[in-house]
């Protein structure tokens, strides 16, 4: 199996993927209109203030969306799922569910989830699993 693909880390997200390594989930938020959001970025993609600041998310979430993918992905065995998890800040988030078959009467939509981090060599990916630690 080929290695999962490690993320180009910029300026602008290093904070993330430090935290991830920490094992924290950090977000940027926005003091001006209340808002978190993801992906990070400099400013608030809802009112535009460069006035942003960060905050550690609780890691808790729901499964929103998600697509069970059948063909081959670097590091990623068939079927795998891609998800949508809303994260109880409100953020939205494209993630991976592991710790559970992609199955469609595993995957309910809803259910909660946690964050769980993997380690790819220098780099640490959030990733999701349904709360209590899989099935």
């Amino acid at each position: 199996m080929n290695q999962r693909q490690i993320p180009t880390i910029h300026p602008e997200t290093r904070f993330y993927w430090d935290g991830a390594r920490q094992g924290r989930l950090l977000l940027n938020s926005c003091p001006a209109c209340d808002k978190a959001y993801f992906p990070p970025r400099p400013f608030c993609p809802t009112c535009g203030s460069r006035d942003v600041t960060v905050i550690e998310a609780s890691g808790k979430g729901r499964l929103y969306s998600y697509v069970i993918s059948h063909l081959p992905a670097p590091g990623y065995e068939p079927p795998f799922t891609v998800a949508v998890v809303q994260l109880e800040e409100g953020v939205k988030m494209v993630t991976n569910i592991v710790d559970c078959p992609a199955e469609p009467e595993l995957l309910v939509l809803d259910m909660a989830l946690e964050v769980t981090f993997e380690s790819r060599g220098d780099v640490t990916v959030p990733q999701f699993r349904p709360a209590g630690g899989g099935t």
